[in-house]
């Protein structure tokens, strides 16, 4: 289609340029007219007796806009649109950091996406995958962003009107980076830095310097959550045993000496202050008000408020209270659950997301974002988020929102059915898990990975048919497949893992039954059934390969190619006991003499859950590691 712009266009033309490509419009002064004011006040999108306008305030607000015009000229003749953003910023937290290092080309293309939606603020999530010269262990073979990528990805951000802000980890999160023995003088725990120590803050302010460096913001993000053996490690050796909050304020202080150096202004994630929010807090006076000298000794930062666990609309109403008796108003980060394993938790993403926007509307938050974090390796695409990405964006432009609306405007945002993304859920969401996957089974992950004569999780498989599941989940992802032309290599991923999973979910399970049996002749025919998982097994990893190496650098997929390779290993290795066990050269298969019990830790299992846990502790009972 093409497109004539008149009127003030000055803060939009380089952006406009970045995105009309993927929008399929050409600029021509014979092409349709459209007026375009920059003012304040909601956006603003009509078409009207051949003319049509686009009001706004901030460059992102024309970007939505835009998208609204084309969406809805291709449906009716004449519309008049308004739209009022719910809060100043409405963003994205994207994982860089479990070995999924998104290219700068695609780091680009999820910018187009975001302006379409009219998200505006983009944090890369670094936790030593950013350059820092003067420590060239930091991130080593880790693909991390060189100062000019980032300021390329900066540099595009702007003209798009979208806000680029770092988030690095200044206290804990820090495995990686403390490997290496340039950090030994430094660290408290494996992956904690040791407070008060010297070295320690001049190592932080290279970290800083490096990872604001290439950015325009003088916001930062350092983190500094989760860490709960703060103060356990060297530094307990060193000064004996200190409360936790009273070492986090001291080195938060000095953290943010450096942020004020370099005129940043800095936020943390909020969690390690949750002990002052209990009713029986010591930290409380006589009042129940927390102590004026503990407000007085946190130092001046933001806080931000992750919670994507919760379904209930008056749990994120109360700790938003909470905070506001640390003497502000949170951000508040919620989750696209890109993190469940290989598959997108759509069910708990929308469950949580819907009542937690609910919740900021009513209490006035004013800045929100959602992360896609990349727990255990980034197995799950990040492209899978998109469809919950779209879910924060129609709830920062509207007080009320339903899935409808958001699967229309993902329809054009997206490129995408909604309804056919939301399909992938089922290959964690099985028979035996609960509606939604409130407590986040990895169905997938867990019987893709397991070992078929070990089998940790048969007896939690065992009865749920999960095999005449994913048969039929085949040609449910298949047809969205079709549907979904511009996402067709991401649904072969998925498609052939449900493929495997027809197999292999239930073979554990048949071998141990066939063994019992001392059924000779159908362990005989098992063994064709494992050539056939061994090379669909291998055709899953050039299929999840190609998905990756259209996204990632390559730094992290030899993490991947080793997953699959063990599983390819392995049926070699099973297929061998079996054929010995045949021909008579051994008497028994002692892994198949062994009683199955469920498996049961370290992560609790519970109603409405198959099974879940990190890679090492799915393949074996063995220590994986030492």
């Amino acid at each position: 289609m093409k497109l004539h712009l008149t009127g003030d266009v000055s803060s939009i033309a380089e952006g406009l340029n970045l995105v009309i490509g993927n929008l399929t419009v050409q600029l021509s002064e014979d092409g349709y007219p459209i007026h375009v004011k920059q003012q304040k006040g909601p956006l603003h999108v009509m078409n009207h007796n051949g003319q049509g306008e686009i009001s706004f305030e901030k460059p992102i607000h024309f970007f939505r806009g835009l998208g609204l015009f084309l969406e809805h000229f291709n449906k009716v003749n004449e519309f008049d649109l308004s739209e009022e953003p719910q809060f100043e910023m409405s963003g994205v937290m994207l994982d860089a950091s479990r070995n999924a290092v998104p290219t700068v080309s695609d780091v680009e293309k999820l910018l187009q996406r975001m302006a379409v939606m009219g998200l505006d603020t983009l944090m890369l999530y670094t936790e030593d995958t950013y350059e820092v010269k003067e420590h060239p262990y930091f991130g080593y073979m880790r693909g991390r962003y060189s100062a000019e990528e980032l300021k390329a990805c900066d540099d595009y951000a702007v003209k798009l009107g979208i806000e680029m802000i770092p988030c690095i980890q200044s206290l804990g999160h820090l495995r990686e980076a403390l490997k290496w023995n340039y950090a030994s003088n430094f660290k408290d725990t494996d992956d904690i830095l040791l407070v008060d120590q010297p070295q320690t803050y001049e190592f932080l302010e290279n970290c800083i310097r490096a990872a604001s460096e290439p950015f325009r913001t003088k916001r930062i993000h350092i983190g500094m959550d989760e860490t709960f053996q703060l103060g356990l490690g060297k530094y307990l050796e060193k000064h004996g045993y200190e409360n936790h909050i009273d070492i986090m304020n001291r080195h938060l202080e000095k953290v943010v000496s450096i942020t004020e150096k370099y005129g940043l202004k800095p936020m943390i994630w909020s969690d390690m202050y949750f002990p002052l929010f209990s009713e029986d807090s010591k930290y409380r006076d006589e009042n129940g008000k927390i102590r004026d000298d503990i407000l007085a000794s946190i130092p001046d930062v933001e806080l931000v408020y992750w919670n994507y666990y919760r379904k209930e609309q008056e749990v994120y109403e109360k700790d938003f209270q909470h905070h506001k008796l640390l003497g502000q108003t949170p951000i508040f980060a919620g989750g696209a659950w890109t993190w469940n394993g290989i598959v997108p938790n759509y069910g708990k993403a929308i469950a949580t997301t819907e009542p937690a926007m609910e919740a900021c509307k009513k209490v006035g938050i004013k800045e929100v974002f959602v992360t896609l974090w990349g727990d255990n390796g980034a197995e799950t695409p990040f492209s899978t988020s998109l469809p919950i990405l779209q879910l924060f964006a129609e709830h920062t432009y509207h007080k009320e929102v339903t899935l409808e609306q958001t699967a229309e405007r993902y329809a054009f945002c997206g490129e995408g059915n909604f309804d056919d993304f939301m399909v992938l859920k089922k290959l964690d969401e099985t028979p035996g898990v609960m509606k939604d996957n409130m407590n986040t089974s990895m169905t997938s992950k867990v019987l893709l990975y397991q070992d078929l004569l070990i089998g940790l999780y048969d007896e939690n498989s065992k009865g749920l048919s999960l095999g005449e599941h994913y048969e039929k989940l085949v040609s449910e992802i298949e047809k969205a497949k079709h549907n979904n032309p511009k996402w067709e290599s991401l649904f072969d991923f998925y498609e052939q893992l449900a493929r495997v999973l027809s197999v292999k979910a239930e073979i554990g399970i048949k071998i141990k039954e066939v063994y019992d049996q001392k059924d000779y002749e159908k362990m005989g025919s098992i063994l064709l059934e494992l050539d056939w998982i061994q090379t669909n097994v291998d055709q899953l990893r050039q299929k999840h390969r190609k998905v990756w190496f259209d996204s990632y650098k390559p730094f992290g997929w030899e993490v991947i190619d080793i997953r699959y390779g063990g599983v390819i290993t392995r049926i070699d290795s099973v297929k061998y006991r079996i054929q010995e066990w045949l021909e008579g050269r051994i008497s028994a298969i002692e892994e198949l003499e062994e009683e199955r019990l469920r498996h049961d830790g370290p992560w609790e299992i519970v109603d409405g859950l198959v099974g879940g846990n990190v890679y090492h502790r799915i393949v074996t009972a063995g220590n994986f590691s030492l």
